[in-house]
Protein backbone atom coordinates (compact mmCIF):
# COMPACT_ATOMS: atom_id res chain seq x y z
CA UNK A 1 0.00 0.00 0.00
CA UNK A 2 1.52 3.33 -1.13
CA UNK A 3 1.94 6.01 1.44
CA UNK A 4 -0.27 8.91 2.02
CA UNK A 5 0.32 11.87 -0.25
CA UNK A 6 2.47 14.56 1.68
CA UNK A 7 0.40 17.62 2.54
CA UNK A 8 2.87 19.36 -0.37
CA UNK A 9 1.62 16.82 -2.36
CA UNK A 10 -2.02 16.92 -1.67
CA UNK A 11 -1.95 20.93 -2.04
CA UNK A 12 -0.47 20.27 -5.60
CA UNK A 13 -3.14 17.81 -6.65
CA UNK A 14 -5.95 19.68 -5.01
CA UNK A 15 -4.60 22.72 -7.69
CA UNK A 16 -4.66 20.32 -10.55
CA UNK A 17 -8.06 19.22 -9.73
CA UNK A 18 -9.39 22.88 -9.35
CA UNK A 19 -7.76 23.66 -12.51
CA UNK A 20 -9.61 20.54 -14.43
CA UNK A 21 -12.72 22.01 -13.02
CA UNK A 22 -12.17 25.49 -14.11
CA UNK A 23 -11.31 24.12 -17.41
CA UNK A 24 -14.49 22.18 -17.79
CA UNK A 25 -16.70 24.81 -16.60
CA UNK A 26 -15.51 27.90 -17.84
CA UNK A 27 -13.03 27.15 -20.75
CA UNK A 28 -12.78 31.01 -21.81
CA UNK A 29 -11.77 32.12 -18.27
CA UNK A 30 -9.59 29.61 -17.97
CA UNK A 31 -7.94 30.24 -21.03
CA UNK A 32 -7.61 33.77 -19.96
CA UNK A 33 -6.17 33.02 -16.40
CA UNK A 34 -3.49 30.82 -18.52
CA UNK A 35 -2.04 33.76 -20.93
CA UNK A 36 -1.75 36.03 -17.92
CA UNK A 37 0.28 33.46 -15.58
CA UNK A 38 1.91 32.69 -19.07
CA UNK A 39 2.96 36.63 -19.33
CA UNK A 40 1.27 36.22 -22.95
CA UNK A 41 -1.10 39.72 -23.51
CA UNK A 42 -3.98 39.44 -25.14
CA UNK A 43 -4.85 41.08 -28.40
CA UNK A 44 -7.36 43.88 -27.84
CA UNK A 45 -10.94 43.12 -29.33
CA UNK A 46 -12.02 45.46 -32.20
CA UNK A 47 -15.19 45.87 -33.18
CA UNK A 48 -15.00 48.04 -36.86
CA UNK A 49 -17.76 49.81 -38.25
CA UNK A 50 -18.02 51.89 -41.36
CA UNK A 51 -17.95 56.24 -40.34
CA UNK A 52 -18.63 56.98 -43.75
CA UNK A 53 -18.89 56.41 -47.70
CA UNK A 54 -19.20 57.57 -50.97
CA UNK A 55 -18.71 57.19 -54.57
CA UNK A 56 -15.04 58.72 -56.06
CA UNK A 57 -15.58 57.66 -59.12
CA UNK A 58 -18.62 56.96 -61.69
CA UNK A 59 -18.63 55.11 -64.66
CA UNK A 60 -19.83 56.82 -68.02
CA UNK A 61 -20.07 60.48 -66.93
CA UNK A 62 -16.45 62.04 -66.70
CA UNK A 63 -15.24 63.50 -69.90
CA UNK A 64 -14.07 60.88 -72.33
CA UNK A 65 -13.46 58.15 -69.87
CA UNK A 66 -16.00 54.68 -70.00
CA UNK A 67 -15.12 52.77 -66.85
CA UNK A 68 -13.18 53.41 -64.18
CA UNK A 69 -11.26 50.15 -63.00
CA UNK A 70 -8.24 48.73 -60.47
CA UNK A 71 -8.58 51.40 -57.40
CA UNK A 72 -5.35 52.03 -55.39
CA UNK A 73 -5.29 53.76 -51.98
CA UNK A 74 -2.16 55.34 -49.85
CA UNK A 75 -1.60 57.36 -47.16
CA UNK A 76 1.33 60.37 -48.47
CA UNK A 77 3.89 61.28 -46.75
CA UNK A 78 2.33 64.44 -45.20
CA UNK A 79 -0.77 62.26 -43.77
CA UNK A 80 -3.06 62.86 -46.34
CA UNK A 81 -5.06 60.43 -48.92
CA UNK A 82 -4.28 59.70 -52.77
CA UNK A 83 -6.99 57.85 -54.52
CA UNK A 84 -5.79 56.06 -58.08
CA UNK A 85 -8.02 53.92 -60.65
CA UNK A 86 -7.38 53.07 -64.20
CA UNK A 87 -9.67 55.43 -66.45
CA UNK A 88 -10.61 53.43 -69.39
CA UNK A 89 -11.11 55.27 -72.15
CA UNK A 90 -13.60 53.34 -74.74
CA UNK A 91 -14.60 49.92 -73.27
CA UNK A 92 -14.29 48.24 -69.72
CA UNK A 93 -12.06 45.79 -71.27
CA UNK A 94 -8.72 45.22 -69.69
CA UNK A 95 -6.93 46.16 -72.96
CA UNK A 96 -7.55 49.18 -74.51
CA UNK A 97 -6.37 53.07 -74.24
CA UNK A 98 -6.16 54.84 -70.28
CA UNK A 99 -5.64 57.48 -68.50
CA UNK A 100 -4.55 57.40 -64.76
CA UNK A 101 -6.54 58.71 -62.40
CA UNK A 102 -6.32 61.01 -59.12
CA UNK A 103 -8.11 62.29 -56.53
CA UNK A 104 -6.53 63.34 -53.16
CA UNK A 105 -7.87 64.52 -49.61
CA UNK A 106 -6.29 66.12 -47.04
CA UNK A 107 -9.18 65.65 -44.31
CA UNK A 108 -9.24 62.03 -44.21
CA UNK A 109 -11.38 61.20 -46.80
CA UNK A 110 -14.43 63.27 -45.98
CA UNK A 111 -13.75 65.81 -48.77
CA UNK A 112 -12.23 65.16 -52.23
CA UNK A 113 -9.88 67.03 -54.87
CA UNK A 114 -11.26 67.55 -58.14
CA UNK A 115 -10.13 64.24 -60.70
CA UNK A 116 -6.72 64.87 -62.32
CA UNK A 117 -5.09 62.79 -64.83
CA UNK A 118 -1.13 61.92 -64.46
CA UNK A 119 -0.92 60.07 -67.63
CA UNK A 120 -2.30 59.62 -71.24
CA UNK A 121 -1.42 56.29 -72.86
CA UNK A 122 -2.93 58.29 -76.12
CA UNK A 123 -4.96 55.88 -78.56
CA UNK A 124 -2.80 52.46 -77.54
CA UNK A 125 -4.69 49.52 -78.57
CA UNK A 126 -2.79 47.33 -75.20
CA UNK A 127 -2.15 50.57 -72.99
CA UNK A 128 -1.30 50.87 -69.86
CA UNK A 129 -2.12 48.72 -66.75
CA UNK A 130 -1.97 49.57 -62.85
CA UNK A 131 -0.52 48.69 -60.74
CA UNK A 132 1.09 49.40 -57.56
CA UNK A 133 1.05 52.82 -55.34
CA UNK A 134 4.20 53.00 -52.91
CA UNK A 135 4.82 55.38 -50.67
CA UNK A 136 8.93 55.97 -49.33
CA UNK A 137 8.80 57.66 -45.94
CA UNK A 138 12.15 58.01 -45.25
CA UNK A 139 12.26 60.32 -48.13
CA UNK A 140 9.08 61.69 -48.73
CA UNK A 141 8.38 60.40 -51.91
CA UNK A 142 5.14 58.73 -53.73
CA UNK A 143 5.51 56.02 -56.42
CA UNK A 144 3.18 54.62 -58.89
CA UNK A 145 4.16 51.77 -60.85
CA UNK A 146 2.66 50.11 -63.90
CA UNK A 147 2.86 48.57 -66.92
CA UNK A 148 2.24 48.86 -70.91
CA UNK A 149 1.50 46.16 -73.25
CA UNK A 150 0.86 43.71 -70.78
CA UNK A 151 -1.31 41.85 -72.75
CA UNK A 152 0.95 41.55 -76.22
CA UNK A 153 -2.14 42.39 -78.08
CA UNK A 154 -1.06 43.88 -81.32
CA UNK A 155 2.31 44.47 -79.64
CA UNK A 156 5.42 42.81 -78.46
CA UNK A 157 7.41 44.18 -76.11
CA UNK A 158 5.75 44.93 -72.16
CA UNK A 159 7.15 48.00 -70.42
CA UNK A 160 7.41 48.68 -66.93
CA UNK A 161 7.05 51.78 -65.83
CA UNK A 162 7.18 54.10 -62.49
CA UNK A 163 6.40 57.76 -62.11
CA UNK A 164 7.24 59.54 -58.77
CA UNK A 165 5.64 62.51 -56.89
CA UNK A 166 8.25 64.56 -54.36
CA UNK A 167 5.40 66.97 -53.53
CA UNK A 168 3.21 64.31 -51.53
CA UNK A 169 1.22 64.10 -54.65
CA UNK A 170 0.90 67.59 -56.05
CA UNK A 171 2.41 67.22 -59.07
CA UNK A 172 4.04 64.04 -61.48
CA UNK A 173 7.69 62.89 -62.89
CA UNK A 174 7.36 61.67 -66.54
CA UNK A 175 7.56 58.23 -66.87
CA UNK A 176 10.51 56.06 -66.46
CA UNK A 177 10.85 52.95 -67.93
CA UNK A 178 12.55 50.77 -65.64
CA UNK A 179 12.45 47.48 -67.79
CA UNK A 180 16.38 48.80 -68.71
CA UNK A 181 16.77 47.66 -65.29
CA UNK A 182 14.67 44.27 -64.91
CA UNK A 183 13.67 43.47 -68.49
CA UNK A 184 10.99 43.31 -70.56
CA UNK A 185 9.26 39.76 -69.37
CA UNK A 186 5.46 40.91 -68.27
CA UNK A 187 5.45 42.21 -65.00
CA UNK A 188 2.06 43.34 -63.78
CA UNK A 189 2.51 44.74 -60.32
CA UNK A 190 0.24 44.30 -57.74
CA UNK A 191 -2.77 45.75 -57.93
CA UNK A 192 -2.55 47.34 -54.73
CA UNK A 193 0.08 48.62 -52.76
CA UNK A 194 3.53 48.16 -52.25
CA UNK A 195 5.98 48.03 -48.85
CA UNK A 196 8.70 49.89 -47.60
CA UNK A 197 10.41 47.11 -45.01
CA UNK A 198 9.72 48.83 -41.42
CA UNK A 199 11.98 46.03 -39.56
CA UNK A 200 15.30 44.21 -40.18
CA UNK A 201 15.97 42.47 -42.13
CA UNK A 202 16.69 45.07 -45.01
CA UNK A 203 14.41 47.81 -43.38
CA UNK A 204 14.14 51.08 -45.86
CA UNK A 205 13.86 48.57 -48.63
CA UNK A 206 10.95 49.29 -50.70
CA UNK A 207 9.13 45.94 -52.25
CA UNK A 208 6.31 45.45 -55.18
CA UNK A 209 5.22 42.53 -56.12
CA UNK A 210 3.16 41.78 -59.40
CA UNK A 211 2.47 38.38 -61.68
CA UNK A 212 3.17 37.67 -65.43
CA UNK A 213 1.08 36.23 -68.16
CA UNK A 214 -1.24 34.12 -67.81
CA UNK A 215 0.93 30.99 -69.34
CA UNK A 216 3.80 32.38 -67.95
CA UNK A 217 2.06 33.52 -64.51
CA UNK A 218 3.24 33.27 -60.51
CA UNK A 219 4.14 36.33 -58.39
CA UNK A 220 7.11 38.11 -58.71
CA UNK A 221 8.79 40.71 -56.85
CA UNK A 222 10.99 43.75 -57.39
CA UNK A 223 13.09 45.68 -55.07
CA UNK A 224 14.78 49.06 -54.51
CA UNK A 225 17.47 49.44 -52.01
CA UNK A 226 18.17 53.25 -53.17
CA UNK A 227 14.62 54.56 -52.36
CA UNK A 228 13.32 53.98 -55.82
CA UNK A 229 16.18 54.87 -58.14
CA UNK A 230 17.05 51.54 -59.38
CA UNK A 231 15.27 48.54 -59.52
CA UNK A 232 16.21 44.68 -58.88
CA UNK A 233 14.12 41.59 -59.57
CA UNK A 234 13.77 39.58 -56.21
CA UNK A 235 12.09 36.37 -55.43
CA UNK A 236 9.11 34.34 -57.55
CA UNK A 237 6.56 32.02 -57.38
CA UNK A 238 5.76 30.33 -60.86
CA UNK A 239 2.90 28.80 -61.80
CA UNK A 240 2.68 25.06 -62.96
CA UNK A 241 3.21 23.87 -65.52
CA UNK A 242 5.12 27.07 -66.09
CA UNK A 243 5.38 28.90 -69.33
CA UNK A 244 2.18 26.53 -70.41
CA UNK A 245 -1.05 26.73 -71.46
CA UNK A 246 -2.92 26.01 -67.83
CA UNK A 247 -5.78 24.20 -67.12
CA UNK A 248 -8.59 24.14 -64.56
CA UNK A 249 -7.05 23.46 -61.22
CA UNK A 250 -3.35 23.99 -61.70
CA UNK A 251 -1.36 25.85 -59.28
CA UNK A 252 -1.25 29.78 -60.75
CA UNK A 253 -0.75 32.58 -58.25
CA UNK A 254 -1.92 35.85 -59.68
CA UNK A 255 -2.47 38.94 -58.28
CA UNK A 256 -0.70 39.88 -55.23
CA UNK A 257 -0.60 42.01 -52.34
CA UNK A 258 2.08 42.16 -49.71
CA UNK A 259 2.17 43.17 -46.12
CA UNK A 260 4.74 42.80 -43.57
CA UNK A 261 5.16 41.33 -40.05
CA UNK A 262 6.14 42.68 -36.59
CA UNK A 263 9.21 39.74 -36.49
CA UNK A 264 9.97 41.40 -40.19
CA UNK A 265 9.03 38.69 -42.56
CA UNK A 266 6.54 39.52 -45.85
CA UNK A 267 3.25 38.01 -46.35
CA UNK A 268 1.78 37.57 -49.44
CA UNK A 269 -1.76 37.27 -50.18
CA UNK A 270 -2.05 36.02 -54.05
CA UNK A 271 -5.49 35.41 -55.92
CA UNK A 272 -5.85 31.65 -56.73
CA UNK A 273 -6.37 32.14 -60.23
CA UNK A 274 -7.09 28.43 -61.41
CA UNK A 275 -8.13 27.60 -57.99
CA UNK A 276 -5.39 25.02 -56.82
CA UNK A 277 -6.43 23.03 -53.82
CA UNK A 278 -9.45 25.29 -53.34
CA UNK A 279 -11.74 28.62 -53.79
CA UNK A 280 -9.76 30.87 -51.21
CA UNK A 281 -6.64 32.41 -50.87
CA UNK A 282 -2.77 31.53 -51.63
CA UNK A 283 -0.19 32.49 -49.30
CA UNK A 284 3.43 32.65 -49.68
CA UNK A 285 5.94 34.18 -46.92
CA UNK A 286 9.26 35.65 -47.56
CA UNK A 287 12.07 35.81 -44.41
CA UNK A 288 14.50 37.85 -46.67
CA UNK A 289 12.59 40.86 -47.81
CA UNK A 290 11.16 39.19 -50.71
CA UNK A 291 14.69 37.83 -52.20
CA UNK A 292 13.10 34.77 -52.18
CA UNK A 293 9.77 32.95 -52.19
CA UNK A 294 10.50 29.64 -51.08
CA UNK A 295 7.86 27.26 -52.13
CA UNK A 296 7.95 25.28 -47.92
CA UNK A 297 6.77 28.36 -47.39
CA UNK A 298 3.07 28.45 -49.16
CA UNK A 299 -0.36 27.56 -47.74
CA UNK A 300 -3.94 28.26 -48.77
CA UNK A 301 -5.99 30.05 -46.44
CA UNK A 302 -9.29 28.33 -46.48
CA UNK A 303 -11.32 30.27 -44.51
CA UNK A 304 -10.88 33.42 -47.09
CA UNK A 305 -12.86 32.07 -49.87
CA UNK A 306 -12.25 34.05 -53.04
CA UNK A 307 -13.55 33.92 -56.31
CA UNK A 308 -10.39 34.82 -57.86
CA UNK A 309 -9.82 38.50 -57.61
CA UNK A 310 -7.58 41.38 -56.53
CA UNK A 311 -7.73 41.94 -52.52
CA UNK A 312 -6.30 44.02 -50.15
CA UNK A 313 -3.93 43.39 -47.02
CA UNK A 314 -2.65 45.51 -44.56
CA UNK A 315 -1.27 45.40 -40.68
CA UNK A 316 -2.08 48.29 -38.30
CA UNK A 317 -1.73 47.51 -34.50
CA UNK A 318 0.07 44.26 -35.15
CA UNK A 319 -3.35 43.12 -36.11
CA UNK A 320 -4.24 41.79 -40.32
CA UNK A 321 -6.93 42.91 -42.06
CA UNK A 322 -8.19 41.47 -45.10
CA UNK A 323 -10.55 42.75 -47.88
CA UNK A 324 -12.60 40.90 -50.98
CA UNK A 325 -15.64 39.46 -51.94
CA UNK A 326 -15.98 36.60 -49.74
CA UNK A 327 -17.99 33.94 -52.22
CA UNK A 328 -16.54 31.69 -53.66
CA UNK A 329 -17.86 32.00 -57.00
CA UNK A 330 -18.89 35.42 -57.77
CA UNK A 331 -17.56 38.68 -56.73
CA UNK A 332 -19.93 39.97 -54.34
CA UNK A 333 -20.42 40.26 -50.83
CA UNK A 334 -17.49 42.72 -50.29
CA UNK A 335 -16.20 41.82 -46.95
CA UNK A 336 -13.60 43.14 -44.21
CA UNK A 337 -12.38 40.38 -42.02
CA UNK A 338 -9.26 40.53 -39.35
CA UNK A 339 -7.05 38.66 -37.21
CA UNK A 340 -4.88 39.01 -34.02
CA UNK A 341 -2.27 36.44 -34.44
CA UNK A 342 -0.91 37.59 -37.93
CA UNK A 343 -3.33 35.98 -40.17
CA UNK A 344 -2.59 32.08 -38.69
CA UNK A 345 -6.16 32.08 -37.99
CA UNK A 346 -9.67 34.55 -38.74
CA UNK A 347 -12.35 35.58 -36.27
CA UNK A 348 -15.99 34.71 -36.68
CA UNK A 349 -16.68 37.91 -36.32
CA UNK A 350 -16.51 39.93 -39.76
CA UNK A 351 -17.90 43.26 -41.37
CA UNK A 352 -20.06 42.88 -45.14
CA UNK A 353 -19.21 46.11 -46.30
CA UNK A 354 -21.29 45.58 -49.57
CA UNK A 355 -23.57 42.57 -50.02
CA UNK A 356 -23.82 43.34 -53.79
CA UNK A 357 -21.56 43.34 -56.94
CA UNK A 358 -18.21 44.34 -56.18
CA UNK A 359 -14.45 43.92 -57.38
CA UNK A 360 -10.91 44.62 -56.48
CA UNK A 361 -10.16 46.17 -52.91
CA UNK A 362 -7.12 48.02 -51.45
CA UNK A 363 -6.70 49.51 -48.18
CA UNK A 364 -4.74 52.04 -46.72
CA UNK A 365 -4.03 53.27 -43.07
CA UNK A 366 -2.83 56.15 -41.27
CA UNK A 367 0.85 55.98 -40.14
CA UNK A 368 0.32 56.38 -35.87
CA UNK A 369 1.58 59.69 -35.27
CA UNK A 370 -2.00 61.20 -33.82
CA UNK A 371 -3.40 57.74 -32.51
CA UNK A 372 -5.70 57.57 -35.38
CA UNK A 373 -7.43 54.33 -35.48
CA UNK A 374 -9.02 54.48 -39.14
CA UNK A 375 -8.71 52.09 -42.31
CA UNK A 376 -9.47 53.47 -45.47
CA UNK A 377 -10.85 51.27 -48.65
CA UNK A 378 -11.37 51.71 -52.09
CA UNK A 379 -13.35 48.87 -54.03
CA UNK A 380 -15.60 48.44 -57.33
CA UNK A 381 -19.06 48.51 -56.40
CA UNK A 382 -21.97 48.34 -58.67
CA UNK A 383 -25.94 47.49 -58.59
CA UNK A 384 -25.41 45.15 -61.46
CA UNK A 385 -21.75 45.08 -62.20
CA UNK A 386 -18.77 45.85 -60.39
CA UNK A 387 -17.57 48.12 -62.89
CA UNK A 388 -20.31 50.79 -62.56
CA UNK A 389 -18.42 52.72 -59.55
CA UNK A 390 -15.50 53.11 -57.34
CA UNK A 391 -16.68 53.53 -53.69
CA UNK A 392 -14.56 55.30 -50.73
CA UNK A 393 -15.36 53.88 -47.14
CA UNK A 394 -14.21 55.08 -43.75
CA UNK A 395 -13.61 52.40 -41.29
CA UNK A 396 -13.18 53.15 -37.76
CA UNK A 397 -11.12 50.58 -36.17
CA UNK A 398 -11.55 51.12 -31.99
Amino acid sequence: MPPPPTPCCQGKGLVQRAAGVLQLLFPGLFLLLLLLLQGTALPAQIKPFVESEQLLWISGIVGHVDTFRIPLIAVTPYNNLIAVAEARKHSPADIGAKFIAVRTSSDKGDTWSPTTFIDNDGSQIDGLNLGVILVDEEKNLIFIMYTTCAHHYHCNVSSTLLIESQDDGRTWSQPTNISEMIGTKMFAPGPGSGIQKKYNPKKGRLIACGHGTIEEDGIFCLFSDDHGKTWRNGGSLKGIPYNQPKKFFDFNPDENQPYELSDGSVVINARNQNFYHCHCRIIVKSYDACETLPMESVSFDETLVDPAVAAGALVKDNIVFFSNPANPSKRVDLTLRWSYDDGKSWGKDKMMIWHGPSGYSSMTTSKNTSNEQNIYLVYEKGLLDITESISFVKIRIK
